[in-house]
């Protein structure tokens, strides 16, 4: 804490010994900044750091390879992007000017050239105007309705490769559709990827970290993602490396394809030995979900681990734009119907966030009344429920007599119907805790209170972006059920306690309903009504908007020399 207090009293001195100057000579020298450069404050630079010092020197030198490996996933993820993104960002590096250097600088931040804060507009010349929804997983050319006439005409096998995660679609000589694997379309890539790994297996003196990046690296050039996914889940090791082909946000048309990324982290033993106790109570919860019985899962959620962990590099996706707090994995229905999934929690990410966003958000969006109820505690329990949440709830669904999944039945919508899930149903999941004593009660009115900040955190990020979308679907239900109240005076809101547990509690129980009836109509119209942002949310954000909208994490930890 020391030296953080010497940095603000030092930066305090400074400002204090500005404005004096500013007074007295009647001016400015501070340059006005540029448009771009005003994106690019959005962001504040932020140290995140990570304690080695009780890593075996294997170890060590084995998270050196695994950031190589991350370098390499990041080449992967920018020809995920776009068919034009690789070859854009050695133009821009090719380019030293000051104003090409700050174009390299927040195309870094979002790994390519459209600003994720900003609907995906383009803040680079001769790029599409529009960020393909297609990515680079598909034809430029092809449309919805002529993927799914063709998937319609393939065997079932066929089909799952077709809307499988680990394959693109390409046209033949003859302009049809196919599927290639990852392992082929991102050959060169993969195998010095899978390489770099087995160099880490080598070097680590943990069997269950030399398991999984060993099977992470033949699912690398075999496009069998399973066995290294169990790998992963029954992983036991100081480094908790996240490394592949995961998230589906990045397919605007189905949700159907996997970006590459990878986090680089170092367990945190205590903290996760002080959250297990949640892995015990999920059964009890899917049993207590406000829905039929027949849409519940008897036997999910016990198996599912739980891990803190502290970020020390990142890469691929989970560099783009605003940064991960936390995450739930894999997304392989056959993996999590059999393992459930793995909750990481991204401790010094979160702090990093809560100190630097969510605080002075506070400060400005709620009441001063409200304003003390606002605690990192509620804010990672939340983010521990959110995660738990994804692998709670329907997942395989049977819809006239065929077996499916909600995420191949929700197509594109899918990532913000179930982000918006996630964040009411830990609601939902962290009031049944308190209410049957496995929490302190004193944290319920610090729990919607921290919630309702964390809305405008999320809500920031544009309602383009999955999280940003579900979060203002949110928002304006619970301001329909007067859960949140807005005072037109003051321009302040605030919670109400007893409403909100109704209302999350509703929502939860409509939204999992919407997925368990695979319902694609209803999902539409849910967000449809509800994810837009209303006057009382508009100007609460122009008001913000001078606040930084997330982190530029700088990380340290990695540059330390191996013993």
């Amino acid at each position: 804490m020391k030296p953080h207090f010497a940095v603000f009293v030092a930066g305090t001195a400074i400002m204090i010994t500005a404005i004096f100057t500013a007074i007295f000579t009647g001016c400015s020298t501070e340059k006005p900044p540029s448009a771009l450069e005003a994106k690019i404050r959005r962001f504040a630079p932020t140290p995140v750091s990570a304690d080695l010092s009780h890593l075996s020197p294997g170890d060590r030198r084995a998270l050196v390879k695994l950031r190589e490996a991350a370098q390499v996933l990041d080449r992967i993820y920018a020809r995920q992007v776009w068919s034009g993104n690789e070859a854009l960002r050695l133009k821009l590096e090719a380019d030293r000017s000051a104003e090409g250097l700050e174009r390299l600088h927040y195309y870094n931040i979002n790994r390519s050239p459209w600003s994720n804060l900003d609907h995906d507009e383009p803040f680079i010349s001769g790029v599409p105007k529009e960020k393909p929804p297609c990515a680079n997983y598909y034809p430029e050319d092809m449309t919805k309705e002529e993927f799914n006439a063709w998937t319609g005409t393939l065997s079932e096998a066929g089909r799952r490769d077709a809307t499988g995660f680990f394959f693109t679609i390409r046209r033949d000589s003859l302009r049809k559709l196919r599927t290639v694997p990852y392992s082929e379309e991102y050959r060169d890539l993969l195998l010095p990827a899978a390489g770099l790994l087995r160099e880490a297996a080598s070097l680590t003196d943990n069997a269950s970290l030399r398991n999984f990046l060993t099977k992470r690296a033949d699912a690398f050039l075999s496009n069998d993602y399973y066995e290294s996914d169990v790998a992963w889940m029954d992983l036991d090791s100081p480094i908790e490396p996240t490394i592949g082909p995961y998230e589906v946000y990045l397919d605007g048309l189905f949700n159907y394809k996997a970006a590459f990324e990878a986090y680089i982290c170092i367990r945190d033993d205590s903290a996760t030995a002080k959250l297990a106790f949640f892995s015990s109570h999920l059964q009890e919860i899917e049993n207590a979900l406000p829905i039929d019985p027949p849409y519940r899962n008897p036997k999910l959620g016990a198996l599912s681990p739980i891990r803190v962990a502290d970020e020390v590099m990142t890469g691929g996706e989970a560099r783009a734009a605003v940064q991960t707090a936390a995450f739930n994995l894999p997304n392989d229905e056959r993996v999590t119907a059999e393992k459930g999934s793995k909750r990481v929690m991204l401790k010094n990410v979160q702090e990093a966030k809560f100190t630097t966003i969510l605080k002075p958000i506070a400060e400005i969006a709620l009441d001063p009344a409200e304003q003390s109820f606002v605690q990192f505690d509620p804010f990672f329990t939340h983010i521990l429920a959110h995660e738990l949440m994804h692998g709670l709830g329907p997942h395989r669904i049977t819809l006239k007599g065929k077996q499916t999944t909600v995420r191949q039945e929700m197509q594109e919508l899918s990532s913000s119907i179930e982000e918006a899930k996630a964040d009411i149903s830990g609601l939902f999941a962290l009031q049944y805790m308190i209410d049957h004593g496995l929490i302190d009660k004193r944290m319920e009115k610090q729990m919607y209170v921290t919630y309702v900040a964390g809305i405008f955190r999320s809500v920031r990020f544009g309602i383009n972006e999955a999280h940003g979308q579900g979060m203002a679907m949110q928002f304006n239900y619970l301001m329909d059920e007067g859960a949140i109240t807005y005072n037109e005076t003051s321009g302040l809101f605030a919670a109400d306690v007893e409403k909100f547990k109704a209302g999350a509690r509703k929502l939860t129980g409509e939204i999992m309903t919407i997925q368990a009836e695979g319902n694609y109509e209803k999902a539409k119209g849910l967000l449809a009504r509800y994810a837009v942002i209303r006057p009382s949310l508009q100007r609460t954000l122009e008001r913000l908007a001078h606040l930084p909208v997330d982190i530029e994490p700088q990380f340290a930890a990695l540059n330390q020399p191996p013993d």
